[in-house]
């Protein structure tokens, strides 16, 4: 054999070992694919599959009259599965008869592409057999119900390829109303009740089974849930949504008319404790930096109600509390204000707020004057040698406790003891008028709705049941803190003292409250503001109102805290906090407690005399005209809205105020008019009751926002 025989008989060796390597690989993989095919197939798909967990449907907050404060929506993202068996039987003879019709709904529903561009999109993948196809996300309830009438996907998702992952998105019907204390439910920064009862809120997941498609998207396997979820349950608040945003637009109005830093508003029912509004409005810190002119600059940023700061004036309540029920003084005790200066050591002067110029005055004219130095002294004349009593006074006052109410995030108050690194020689009388101490307002709230509670504590919350799908599960009753603050005789001087420093001749506040309908108890507080980054030279100023009323009956307790800037035009607690608190009591009265009080002096007139219509203008001349009743237009041209009132000729159709920038008056209006009136002026009208406009939650004249929020009252 020569070297050419075996060079090709090598070659054709090897070709023959090629040929049948080949063949069987080809044999092999015809085995797997006809033989085995099912079992990788499945294997293939267990690697991509994994147990996922469903998050359960959170439970809603509502507030105490059954509106939603805050609550769940459904949105969907839609895959579209372009391998499914229905959708590709008969070569696509479903897909393909319904094509047109689909695109043109698309295009209707969500006018992103032209029906002409939905067709393209959807028969390209269709060509390329995608498997699961992110058609849409995030679309709500509306655009999904209308979706499952559409052609093809009414077919079902065998048919249709269609799928559907449910989410749900946490949403604050009221916006900034009371945002804080509701609180946000985002998975990592939960505050307010959201946070405080979250473990009831948020219910128990379940877990299915999802497969992994391109780009990390977990899609569900159909039938394939393991555990189901249990959704959360609801919570029912003791806020009252007229009674927040009457207490929000008040501090809002002076915070900004101030120019002011931040502030608090909290409203207590009296008897039970129960919190019916809470507001908390701030800068950030951008604005803080700058000149501003928007009232929409202030937000709900802290919940400033749980910190607490030296509280001033409004202290001196504990003060007269512990003297007068420890028999130390009587209302009548006789105190030297020096004009409202004090040396009470080479480097300690305790000082007046106002320069008044008295001298001997009573311990009830002392308190109704603000004095500091009266209150200073009358805690030194009588606790110098053993300042523990009056730590101790305070402390069964729970004046050094959190309040307890059911938020996270209360501060502790800061209390100094004898013997303790704090205290100083000047620290009791410091502590008498409001310094060297650190109280939230809630914790002065809650001090003074005692008082205004003939001395029984309560507890202050914000939650009075928990609901389980309609079903009231657990009630929150009111809880007593201290059943009696103090002696009787002590706490009716006190309350005195309060009446006297809004209706007295020395009172603080008495031009605030002068010719009042109703009496208020309260006391005023103005202090300086020191922190980490202020100290008391910059002159920042905490202005602050607490009180009750009315003082013959109380029904609510109030606080008012302001801190203003150094450039604020005013910062007394009188004319700062002070008119905040009067704007929410004389709501408060007019709406709830002037119209639960007995009506025996109610006196009935004639009918004609009632007559009142408040609206447009040619709807009241028509109806007129047609029951010939005579009229008197003295709007003219002037307004197509119009007032009416009656005389001894005729009724009259005067100019009803309808300005943009300020509230009209609705009272008398059917909702047709005054829903009217106030979207043309930009605000969100929510309406309760049936008949006239008989409340208003923005009162007559006052400043209005776009956007802003009105609840209408009808009888």
């Amino acid at each position: 054999m020569d070297i050419k025989d075996d060079i090709l008989s090598r070659a054709y060796i090897s070709l023959f070992v090629i040929i049948g390597i080949c063949l069987f690989i080809i044999g092999k993989a015809a085995f797997i694919q006809q033989s085995q095919g099912k079992y990788w197939r499945n294997l293939n798909e267990t690697l991509h599959q994994k147990t996922d967990t469903i998050i359960a449907e959170r439970g809603t907050i509502f507030s105490e009259d059954g509106k939603m404060l805050s609550t769940s929506i459904p949105e969907f993202d839609i895959y579209i599965d372009f391998a499914a068996e229905g959708l590709r039987a008969e070569k696509g003879k479903k897909f393909y008869k319904n094509i047109d019709s689909l695109s043109i709904e698309l295009n209707d529903l969500f006018g992103d592409y032209t029906a002409m561009e939905y067709r393209k999109i959807l028969v390209g993948e269709y060509k390329k057999k995608t498997r699961y196809f992110q058609f849409k996300k995030h679309i709500n309830y509306t655009e999904f119900k209308a979706l499952n009438t559409f052609h093809l996907v009414k077919l079902g998702r065998n048919t249709s390829g269609f799928i559907v992952e449910v989410k749900n998105r946490r949403l604050n019907p009221y916006g900034n109303l009371a945002f804080r204390t509701i609180g946000l439910a985002r998975d990592s920064f939960k505050v307010g009740l959201e946070l405080s009862y979250d473990s009831l809120l948020k219910g128990i997941s379940g877990t299915r089974t999802v497969r992994y498609i391109a780009g990390g998207v977990a899609v569900p396997v159909e039938d394939a849930i393991e555990t189901e979820t249990q959704n959360g349950k609801d919570i029912v608040t003791t806020i009252d949504v007229l009674t927040q945003e009457i207490t929000e637009n008040a501090l809002h109005e002076m915070l900004f008319k101030n120019q002011a830093q931040y502030g608090c508003a909290v409203v207590m029912e009296t008897k039970t404790g129960k919190i019916k509004a809470i507001a908390n409005l701030g800068l950030d810190s951008a604005a803080l930096l700058k000149s501003f002119n928007e009232k929409s600059e202030y937000r709900e940023i802290k919940n400033y109600a749980l910190y607490a700061t030296e509280p001033g004036s409004t202290f001196k309540l504990a003060t007269m509390i512990t003297l007068l029920d420890d028999g130390k003084i009587k209302t009548t005790t006789p105190v030297d204000l020096q004009g409202g200066l004090w040396q009470f050591a080479p480097n300690a002067t305790v000082t007046d707020a106002e320069a008044h110029g008295r001298g001997l005055v009573s311990a009830e004219e002392a308190f109704e004057l603000s004095s500091n130095v009266g209150m200073a002294k009358m805690i030194w004349n009588n606790y110098a040698n053993n300042p523990s009593a009056y730590i101790n006074k305070l402390h069964s006052l729970r004046m050094d406790t959190v309040s307890g109410i059911d938020l996270v995030g209360e501060r502790k108050p800061i209390f100094h003891k004898p013997g303790t690194r704090g205290w100083e020689r000047t620290t009791l009388p410091w502590m008498a008028h409001g310094y060297n101490v650190s109280v939230t307002p809630l914790q002065t709230l809650t001090l003074y709705n005692a008082v205004a509670n003939n001395g029984k504590m309560m507890k202050p919350y914000l939650v009075s049941s928990v609901r389980n799908e309609g079903v009231t599960v657990k009630e929150f009753q009111p809880t007593v803190l201290n059943e009696k603050i103090c002696n009787d005789s002590a706490l009716a001087a006190v309350r005195k003292c309060m009446i006297g420093v809004c209706h007295s001749s020395f009172g603080t506040a008495k031009k605030l409250f002068l010719n009042n309908p109703y009496l208020v108890a309260g006391k005023t507080g103005t202090s300086f503001v020191v922190d980490n980054k202020i100290r008391y030279s910059d002159k920042i100023y905490q202005s602050s109102f607490a009180g009750f009323f009315p003082a013959d009956n109380p029904q609510y307790t109030c606080i008012v805290i302001v801190v203003n800037k150094a450039s604020s035009p005013m910062h007394f607690g009188a004319e700062v906090a002070g008119p905040v608190f009067k704007e929410i009591a004389d709501r408060l009265y007019t709406t709830y407690v002037k119209n639960s009080r007995s009506n025996q002096d109610i006196k009935y007139k004639n009918d004609a005399e009632a007559v009142s219509y408040n609206g447009y203008k040619e709807d009241a001349k028509y109806v007129l005209n047609k029951v010939n009743v005579k009229y008197q237009d003295n709007a003219g041209l002037a307004s197509d809205w119009v007032a009416t009132n009656i005389n001894s000729k005729a009724l009259q159709f005067n100019t009803l105020n309808t300005q943009k920038q300020s509230m009209p008056q609705l009272k008398g209006m059917n909702l047709k008019d005054a829903v009217f009136l106030c979207e043309e002026m930009g605000l969100k009208v929510v309406a309760k009751g049936k008949g006239k406009v008989k409340d208003q939650s923005i009162i007559e004249g006052a400043k209005i926002s776009f956007g802003q929020v009105i609840n209408i009252g009808l009888n």
